[in-house]
């Protein structure tokens, strides 16, 4: 079937013809190849990219099917939420770069955490989530249940507690559309979240165990299953960012072949990485592809793209894509 691609699409296939921006139509259209040969793809979420509004576009993503797992930092699992519940009391600073130190201490005070040139409101935010997450997880613990950090979110989503306070249109939060799927989601060092951080404190209280919050090795072993019980046709590593949201899944190949000693499992099937960080001595978010494969991440002739540029710019394109857009 011939599909037909839309303005957008036509756009960057004809004037993205060199460099980074050449980089973004292969990666694009090596990511369709991928899904047309029926392999599945994981997606990983770096950085801010939730506060940067990406749930527009990687909701639609998420419902059409154009991913099946996802490697996300704990902030941004909490932040689409955050953004869907308090978006109009975000606060724009597009002139951050000129903000003295008293400036950012004004705005602590005022109850606004910046991410580059947006404040997350603290009160409507994070303690509006406080409020309904924490009931989950004490109830969790009083009926003897442990649940992933993912899973509580998708709880307190689909119980429709939050709902009242629903600033943006739904369809553009990219938690709600995973929930609504039970997508799997990956979330390394969740711990070092907010959420995180508060659920450590009633840990603190004696107020939880912080058995009942399931673990970053059980996160692990959760994902070996999964890909070992999903690679039949090959599985793609889109990379939004670096860290750990990409270094800790990734790392599932080498641990199933070399360390359960599965010398069938088969490598990733597509890389991409869209990443600002430059190649530098012992980075690993600037490392190139090739790299990848010393570790046994990645085969030899695995497709391998990397475009150095701004993830909020490049993402949003390399989706509309595949949107057909």
């Amino acid at each position: 079937m011939t599909t037909t691609k839309g303005a957008i699409s036509n756009f960057i296939e004809k004037y993205y013809l060199h460099f980074n921006a050449a980089a973004l139509v292969d990666a694009a259209k090596g990511y369709e190849a991928q899904l047309a040969k029926g392999s599945k793809m994981l997606v990983s979420l770096a950085g801010a990219m939730s506060t940067a509004e990406i749930g527009k576009i990687f909701a639609e993503i998420i419902r059409q099917d154009k991913v099946q797992i996802i490697s996300c930092t704990g902030a941004n699992l909490e932040e689409d939420i955050m953004n869907l519940v308090a978006h109009s009391h975000y606060k724009r600073v597009p002139n951050y770069r000129d903000l003295t130190p008293q400036d950012e201490w004004d705005l602590l005070e005022k109850g606004l955490n910046r991410v580059t040139d947006t404040c997350i409101p603290e009160e409507e935010a994070f303690r509006r989530l406080q409020k309904h997450i924490v009931k989950i997880w004490k109830d969790a613990e009083a009926n003897g249940e442990r649940f992933f950090p993912h899973e509580f979110m998708y709880k307190m989503l689909l119980s429709g507690v939050l709902e009242e306070h629903y600033e943006i249109d739904i369809k553009n939060s990219w938690m709600y559309a995973a929930a609504e799927k039970n997508l799997p989601i990956i979330v390394p060092g969740w711990e070092d979240s907010t959420m995180g951080n508060i659920f450590a404190s009633y840990v603190l209280k004696g107020e939880l165990k912080a058995s009942t919050m399931k673990s970053g090795i059980e996160y692990m072993t959760f994902l070996a299953d999964w890909y070992t019980d999903n690679s039949d046709n090959g599985i793609g590593f889109f990379q939004i960012g670096g860290g750990i949201a990409g270094d800790f899944p990734i790392c599932v190949v080498p641990m199933l072949y070399q360390d359960m000693e599965r010398t069938d499992t088969p490598f990733w099937s597509y890389f991409c990485q869209i990443s600002d960080s430059t190649t530098s001595y012992g980075s690993y978010s600037g490392a190139v592809p090739n790299e990848k494969i010393t570790w046994g991440k990645l085969d030899i002739d695995t497709p391998k793209f990397i475009i150095e540029s701004d993830a909020t710019i490049v993402a949003p394109l390399i989706f509309a894509y595949l949107l057909d857009m």
